[in-house]
């Protein structure tokens, strides 16, 4: 078995809050949407979102409503981790946590979208 990563599909609240968030504060270009459903182009692997209810009514499976987000990170690699966080602040983005350089060299920062799912923002490895 060969799996590849291809999408990741984050289920969201208020759809035209957190689209017009990864549209227009975090600047990632729309590859296709599809009523609730959105793709947004970020390279090799595509970050999607759509409300619990549309995803629910379209698989048939339960999407179970929850207060915690926290259970897993979208990760965003870029040149300079102090200009971007910079820039999002600047755009209203909320700032978790502040650039840091971790023991392996990597510089890593925390942001958070309008569902609370936390976003990294760090240099790649």
């Amino acid at each position: 078995m060969n799996l590849s990563m291809k999408y990741v599909i984050l289920y969201v609240t208020d759809f035209e809050k957190s689209m017009k968030f990864y549209r227009d504060q975090l600047g990632l270009k729309v590859k296709m949407q599809q009523g609730t459903y959105v793709e947004f182009d970020t390279g090799p692997t595509t970050l999607s979102m759509n409300t619990r209810e549309f995803v629910q009514e379209l698989i048939g499976l339960d999407m179970p409503q929850t207060d915690a987000p926290q259970s897993f990170e979208v990760g965003f690699t870029v040149e300079n981790v102090e200009d971007t966080i910079e820039k999002l602040r600047s755009a209203g983005v909320s700032v978790l946590k502040e650039p840091t350089v971790k023991p392996w060299g990597q510089t890593v920062a925390y942001v958070t979208d309008p569902d609370g799912h936390y976003i990294e923002i760090c240099t790649a490895m």
